[in-house]
């Protein structure tokens, strides 16, 4: 790009500085066009930048280039890319005996109701609530692109119980939040979740990309991995060169 659009954090590490699990020899890929510079420019920190630009070119911009948005502040955007960054490969996903149950429960729609997954996602009584109206607004925005995709978990008399949302851009998903309602929803966010699994991978799931951004012993108990961040912009540069999957539900 030209003129960049987020202001760069100082103290990037050195180019030959090297990650936990990684060779010394091994570059980080070129980004093409990206608002945040060369990744080996990146301070050696989670936050790469913060920007008060916040719109949907510079997100899709920033997911191709490994970095995704979360508030820093009121006012201020901050953009991410995670040191050890979560991913689950879709053959690891842990389908338990217990969760296999509770499949037929649920009806699986797709792109059906983002609103009320989002409404779920960012419901102001959950701990750690970081989706605020900018993050509504130009969600909303890509998910009439139809660059974000809700896979939903519904009720037998029609209630959603559950469900995730993320962006997709070529043979990349980037999950962003998931939800369930505990009063009717056991399991719902997991179910919605197996059936993302299913959706990408029946794209073919050789070089395709779920991200999960941080780990967490829920995540981790999924089958959920930490790659350093260099080899998560590998696997990135591989995925973007994949074609979208066909975003039907999967049949039960």
């Amino acid at each position: 790009m030209g003129q960049r659009t987020c202001r760069l954090l100082r103290g990037a590490a050195s180019p030959d500085q090297g990650f936990p699990g990684t060779l010394p020899q091994r570059r980080m890929p070129r980004v093409a066009d990206s608002p945040f510079g060369s990744p080996e420019q990146w301070r050696h920190d989670d936050l790469v930048a913060v920007s008060r630009a916040f719109n949907p070119e510079l997100v899709l911009q920033a997911y191709r280039s490994g970095v995704f948005p979360m508030p820093a502040r009121r006012g201020l955007m901050g953009w991410w890319s995670p040191l050890d960054r979560a991913i689950l490969p879709l053959h690891r996903l842990r389908v338990t005996r217990s969760l296999r149950k509770m499949v037929p429960r649920y009806q699986i729609r797709v792109d059906s109701d983002f609103e009320g997954v989002l409404a779920g996602c960012g419901d102001p009584r959950r701990p750690d609530g970081w989706i605020d109206a900018d993050i509504r607004r130009v969600y909303r925005e890509l998910y009439r692109k139809g660059r974000v995709h809700s896979v939903e978990a519904w009720t037998a008399d029609g209630q959603l119980a559950g469900g995730l949302y993320g962006v997709n851009v070529g043979g990349l998903f980037a999950g962003e939040s998931m939800f369930h309602r505990p009063d009717i929803g056991r399991d719902a966010s997991k179910v919605a979740l197996l059936a993302l699994v299913q959706i990408l991978s029946a794209a073919g799931s050789e070089g395709r990309l779920l991200d999960v951004q941080w780990m967490t012993p829920h995540l981790q108990s999924l089958g959920v991995i930490e790659v350093p961040r260099v080899r998560y912009l590998q696997l990135l540069a591989r995925a973007l060169e994949l074609k979208e999957p066909d975003w039907t539900p999967p049949t039960p």
